[in-house]
């Protein structure tokens, strides 16, 4: 059972989703508006919110944006919209998944329970005592990377990376040398059963970045152009 925000203006919908959503054993808060969502997301925990983008107060792409700013919960987008382009926009803003309008009952719940699979694998499983079971340290070169406190280093300086960036960058430290097709990295990391490269790309920019290299002078990421992309060591 987990913790839903529904962002919904429509009563109809949003009745519909409670439903749905509470159906298969979560437990819903509802909100009609973008604010109201922002202010419910800052005072109570949740563990995955569901944002339509036709809200009154704010397009819910800008709503997405402030969210991020202010947490990293999962967002499952809901819309109406299925312009591709706007899709690989919501999901380099942040978004973790999307469906477009309709949907069905099982789908939603699918999307749902795929997005909190994803979140709970970022937290340590409790010890016999009650207390998380320490993550192994992954480390790459000079690159170190602590998945249960979420943390990345370079060099001993402390990497300033968004919630994606760093579970694209543990995936790939974890099959160090290992080429990842670009297929299971929207499967894994951004829990996409199809999308657009250019996801994959914006968010590789952007690690290539604060890992201080280029797509032309790799350090760290290399991409193998049609097969995938590896971490390895910077050679000698």
């Amino acid at each position: 059972m987990a913790r839903l925000l529904v962002v919904e203006d429509d009563p109809f919908v949003r009745s519909a989703l409670i439903r749905q959503l509470t159906e298969a054993s979560h437990t819903v808060r509802s909100v009609g508006t973008a604010l109201e969502a922002l202010r419910e997301v800052a005072h109570v925990g949740f563990d995955a919110v569901v944002l339509d983008l036709g809200l009154p107060d704010l397009d819910g792409a800008q709503a997405l944006k402030m969210l991020r700013g202010i947490t990293d919960v999962p967002v499952i987008v809901a819309t109406a919209r299925d312009d591709e382009a706007e899709i690989v926009r919501l999901l380099t803003d942040g978004a973790d998944d999307y469906l477009v309008k309709p949907f069905s009952a099982a789908h939603l719940t699918a999307r749902v329970t795929a997005v909190l699979r994803r979140a709970g694998g970022r937290t340590g499983h409790p010890g016999p005592a009650g207390e998380p079971v320490p993550a192994r340290v992954l480390r790459v070169g000079g690159l170190s990377v602590d998945p249960l406190r979420r943390q990345a280093e370079l060099d001993g300086t402390p990497l300033d990376l968004t919630r994606r960036e760093f579970d694209l960058l543990a995936y790939l430290a974890e099959r160090p040398g290992i080429v990842v097709p670009r297929r299971e990295l929207l499967t894994e990391v951004w829990q996409q059963s199809y999308g657009d490269d250019q996801t994959i790309d914006v968010h590789l920019s952007w690690l290539r970045r604060k890992l201080g290299e280029t797509a032309a002078r790799p350090r760290y990421l290399h991409t193998l152009r049609g097969v995938g992309v590896k971490l390895e060591p910077p050679a000698a």
